[in-house]
């Protein structure tokens, strides 16, 4: 059976986009939700959310919104790259590039080039140019459309771009699985590589959902915080009593993968092995979870059986919990069903509680923290999480980051539509 192990992590959010740099301000508890200063918030219910800048930008905000700490992302793309792309292939591009530079990998022959290929899926895509897009369709007609809106904001433009620009052409395209998107590119990649497709698997998810547009339709169905608008810092509260909604972000995580064989041959460094993949659906509500937790119940179980690893061997989890009301206490109450009598010696966090939550960039994003801390034993801490809202064994790592020994990690993301995915990585 060929093995599949990561070699290289980029990612943008709104802690940075140096990964080392943002998995420090993680582990200090610092938090990227801020008042949303990029459109008019007056009549939302929500005003708060996980906004990425350029440097540009940070300096064209008016001077009360850079009083608080907003961290600019270099996204390495020119001004014209810039104008013609929606921001959600900008993060696919910036992240993709920097986990590539970091795997070491090129592409050098015409058989390698065709070895390697790019999935990288998104929750929305490109919603900000379809919203701008309209509001100028409507002020100044059709004539001033540009010709790059709908290929820059189609999903699978972003492994078609990232394979353009470094020369990849095996397997190209994406998969959109609302929050669980991120999470299913890494799995399905892994499979292509363990299928003998390709060698090399660039994966990932982009989001740019700060919009106008995409927060008046998220409010409109009741899934935002809307109590903390003064106290934006405290909006994201994974299983806190006091939790109200989750808090809109955006961001990008790509993973380089790769055969392991592969990747020995060439020296490259091995970040973990991708050991187990789960997947599957409620089949029950277009947007609630099943309160039975019985889908994401399957989906770890089958992520653990393909790993090959009882449930005490997996010390830490990076849940999906993104601090709605109804789904933290259902997966809580779900990994405890997992782990069962060996509950007590787990511990999970959920880093949305830092970055917020960002839709189809989450399960890329929250995979490269698993990994992060499956490297260091650094467990990044649950922000916010005063007074639990269900007691229970397992340790939520509340408020400050803890270490711990650890063999393996999982990550859990589930999405609109009953979707679930669970991936498992192991050190190598």
């Amino acid at each position: 059976m060929r093995r599949v192990v990561v070699t290289g992590m980029g990612l943008v959010t709104p802690l940075g986009n140096v990964l080392e740099q943002v998995w420090q301000r993680l582990l200090a508890g610092e938090s990227g939700i801020k008042q949303v200063v990029k459109f008019r918030t007056h009549d939302l219910a929500c005003r708060i959310g996980g906004e990425i800048f350029t440097s540009e930008e940070i300096d064209a905000l008016p001077a009360e919104a850079t009083t608080e700490k907003r961290f600019a992302n270099d996204l390495s793309l020119t001004s014209k790259e810039r104008r013609r792309m929606d921001p959600f292939v900008q993060y696919a591009v910036a992240a993709s590039a920097t986990a590539i530079a970091d795997s070491g990998y090129i592409a050098e022959t015409e058989e390698e080039q065709e070895r390697t290929g790019v999935l990288i899926g998104s929750g929305i895509g490109g919603i900000r140019s379809f919203e701008e897009t309209s509001l100028l369709l409507e002020k100044e007609g059709a004539r001033r459309i540009g010709p790059f809106v709908l290929p820059y904001s189609l999903i699978n433009i972003l492994s078609g771009e990232v394979a353009q620009r470094h020369g990849y052409r095996g397997a190209n395209y994406s998969v959109v699985s609302a929050c669980s998107t991120g999470a299913h590119a890494l799995g399905e990649g892994a499979r292509l590589i363990k299928g003998g497709d390709v060698d090399v698997m660039v994966v990932g998810g982009a989001e740019a959902s700060v919009s106008r547009l995409s927060f008046g339709v998220f409010c409109a169905v009741r899934a935002l915080s809307t109590g903390y608008n003064e106290r934006a810092e405290q909006a994201s509260r994974p299983w806190d009593k006091a939790r109200d909604g989750f808090v809109m972000s955006e961001g990008a995580g790509v993973l380089v993968l790769e055969e392991y064989e592969h990747a020995k041959r060439r020296g490259a460094r091995i970040y973990a092995e991708i050991r187990g993949y789960g997947l599957s659906g409620d089949a029950y509500h277009v947007t609630a979870p099943d309160p039975s937790g019985d889908g994401p119940f399957r989906a770890m179980k089958q992520a653990f059986r393909t790993a090959g690893l009882p449930a005490e061997r997996v010390g830490y989890g990076n849940a999906h919990s993104t601090s709605t009301p109804l789904g933290d206490d259902i997966e809580l109450r779900t990994i405890e069903r997992v782990y069962a009598a060996d509950a007590e010696g787990l511990s999970v966090s959920s880093t949305k509680s830092s970055i917020g939550h960002t839709l189809g960039a989450a399960g890329a994003l929250e995979a490269i923290f698993a990994v992060r801390t499956l490297l260091s034993g650094d467990m990044p801490p649950t922000l916010n999480l005063s007074e639990p809202s269900v007691e229970s064994a397992i340790d939520r790592i509340a408020l400050k980051s803890r270490h711990k020994k650890l063999e393996a990690v999982f990550s859990n993301s589930f999405g609109f539509g009953g979707t679930n995915a669970c991936l498992v990585f192991a050190r190598c």
